[in-house]
């Protein structure tokens, strides 16, 4: 009986704090306050990590302005425009809430996303460059390859957009969204192949090889961090397509979206920027090797 008992009462305190804690959460989202507070939150962070990257871009152009527009220059660029709109989004959250017809608001969206996957996918393109040269083999084929899955992907999610434009149903509302984390996939799955050789090839290197466990650490750290980035953002988004509750809208769960935000971009996107810091030597000898 007593047993009984002390049963029942633990299970009305998990049932109240349970009902609280949904309280609390459907109190937030329905807070316009809250709303605000979390968007400009957002803005500010993504504003931070523009500067940052914009910061780093103009250093790396004083320091080889010779070179032109490298892919450490372009990585650095493409953060910028990424967390750049990003910024304006939450800024105008509002405004972007209301423009019409509604296709607008998925394109400024998802843009965003689509460059994130591409400066990212940049990583890849040259580590693999690098594995592939290490071990004497021809790269003459890596680079119309990344431009062509890019033009791949850009390509599909336009006829996506444009059919949703036409005739939005919600079967294709939820194609739009798994494509996106399919593409997520394919980008965990091209960090954790090109920069896992890399860190095992890098492994294999003579221990007192130069700069080798400071390389094999950056390799080690941005493989880690990139690819839990895309695999989160792939769950969250099939969560995303199937799921009312789990809805990314700029105006519905601010606290989902932050929470979002920031675990696939802003978080990464600033380790990233901090551990691939180093400014290219004033004069280089060899042929210059960007993102190091």
């Amino acid at each position: 009986m007593g047993r009984a008992l002390i049963n029942s009462y633990y299970d009305e305190v998990l049932i109240y704090t349970l009902k609280n804690a949904y309280d609390w959460w459907d109190e937030i989202n329905n807070s316009r306050t809250s709303l605000d507070w979390i968007s400009h939150i957002l803005a500010a962070l993504y504003g931070i990590v523009t500067l940052v990257a914009l910061v780093q871009l103009i250093r790396i152009q004083l320091r080889v302005p010779e070179y032109g527009w490298t892919t450490q220059k372009v990585f650095h660029f493409l953060n910028v425009l990424v967390n750049g709109v990003r910024c304006l989004i939450f800024v105008f959250h509002y405004d972007v809430q209301q423009l019409k017809p509604e296709i607008v608001q998925h394109v400024l969206l998802d843009v965003p996303s689509l460059v994130f996957f591409t400066t990212y996918a940049l990583l890849v393109l040259f580590w693999a460059e690098i594995y592939y040269q290490a071990r004497a083999v021809s790269t003459d084929g890596l680079r119309p390859t990344f431009f062509a899955i890019n033009g791949i992907i850009y390509a599909i999610q336009m006829v996506l957009w444009l059919i949703i434009w036409w005739k939005p149903i919600t079967a294709i509302v939820i194609l739009s969204k798994m494509f996106f984390a399919g593409v997520s996939l394919f980008a965990a799955l091209g960090f954790l192949l090109y920069g896992g050789r890399l860190f095992l090839m890098l492994q294999r290197f003579p221990v007192e090889s130069k700069g080798r466990r400071k390389k094999l650490l950056e390799v080690g750290y941005v493989t880690t961090i990139c690819s839990a980035c895309f695999l989160v953002r792939c769950i969250m988004m099939c969560f995303n397509a199937f799921d009312e509750a789990a809805n990314l809208d700029l105006m519905e769960h601010p606290v989902l979206n932050f929470i979002y935000y920031l675990l696939v971009e802003i978080l990464p996107s600033s380790l990233v920027l901090i551990i691939l810091r180093k400014l290219p030597p004033k004069q280089a000898i060899t042929p210059y090797h960007p993102i190091r």
